[in-house]
């Protein structure tokens, strides 16, 4: 109980609400002690987690825009418009984060990252959000396409998702279940079926991806690369499926954040990428170790501080010649 206290006040601050405090808890019951012999943070009551969890996913702009597309439906063009408008207005002009190998390069040869290494653009993603509410015929195979294609996976291109989903309309191919895809839109509606296990379940899901996508981040800071490493990349790589954990995954999240990751953490797709990983990590567990170097994890943290040092002395050295 005493534990239980002094960790919901760590994340009490005054005027703040108390059901993000019990988020951030129960964020950090999820994480490693700091150091051994560490007292474990105790877990939050799952039934105050699952309430946090839905008051705030009712306020996020994706539950909203769920909501706006099924008052859409049956409205009519009026309505379509009204959704598509909405869509624009929340989901913004978000574009992902340039692929990491393509910043790396860039920072090995002192060259910008090229204007094409930008990620997809996500505001393709309001057709999807009409498939919800005016079902997948009002939005076309070829709109869908698109917006399926935006997230990368697999490394299907949008034409190659029209023909699919245009094979499917011709009774060539099993259809699109787009009532899951209305159903898991709905993510207040997925924390309320899941299960406490799975809440859970898809916290270690969120917290195994997070280091998963940090450390393909960092190999674009220059992090020394080794086999183990390279291996998780091809895996992530094979599915496709960097441009949707880098849309997906915040490093230090906030309440609002980790609730969303939270709640798309609960769906098979990334449970299933997490267990692949898992599987190549125990295959391969030296994710620090530098073929060759027998100083092993300390010699890696040594080697990417010096390719840091040298990557600064050469912008200081260039931006001094550009003085000249």
């Amino acid at each position: 109980m005493v534990e239980s206290a002094a960790a919901l006040a760590r994340h009490l601050r005054q005027g703040r609400d108390r059901r993000l405090a019990v988020l951030e808890w129960f964020a950090e019951a999820g994480m490693p002690p700091t150091t051994p012999g560490t007292v474990p943070v105790p877990e939050p009551p799952v039934a105050a987690v699952r309430e946090a969890l839905k008051w705030v996913l009712q306020r996020s702009a994706s539950q909203r825009l769920v909501e706006f597309a099924r008052s859409a439906a049956g409205a009519g063009e009026e309505g379509q418009d009204a959704l598509y408008a909405a869509a624009g207005r929340l989901l913004g002009s978000y574009r992902g984060a340039a692929h990491p190998a393509q910043v790396r390069a860039a920072l090995v040869t002192g060259r910008d990252v090229p204007a094409e290494a930008e990620g997809p653009d996500f505001g393709s993603m309001v057709h999807l959000a009409a498939a919800v509410g005016l079902g997948a015929q009002e939005v076309g195979a070829d709109a869908l396409a698109e917006a399926l294609a935006a997230f990368g996976m697999f490394g299907l291109t949008a034409e190659d998702w029209a023909q699919m989903l245009s094979a499917a309309e011709r009774g060539e191919a099993p259809g699109a279940d787009w009532g899951a895809l209305r159903q898991n839109a709905d993510m207040v509606a997925g924390v309320q079926r899941a299960s406490d296990e799975e809440l859970v379940r898809a916290r270690e899901v969120l917290a195994g991806l997070r280091g998963f996508y940090g450390l393909y981040v960092l190999h674009g800071l220059l992090l020394p690369d080794t086999p183990a490493q390279a291996a998780l990349r091809q895996r992530i790589d094979a599915w496709g499926m960097f441009p949707l954990l880098d849309h997906v995954i915040a490093i230090n999240p906030s309440p609002r954040q980790f609730a969303e990751a939270l709640a798309l953490c609960l769906e098979p797709l990334l449970k299933s990428m997490y267990e692949v990983l898992m599987e190549q990590v125990s295959e391969d567990p030296a994710l620090f170790s530098i073929p060759g170097d027998a100083t092993g994890a300390g010699g890696f943290g040594e080697s990417w501080m010096r390719a840091l040092r040298e990557l600064s002395a050469s912008g200081r050295a260039a931006s001094e010649g550009d003085d000249a």
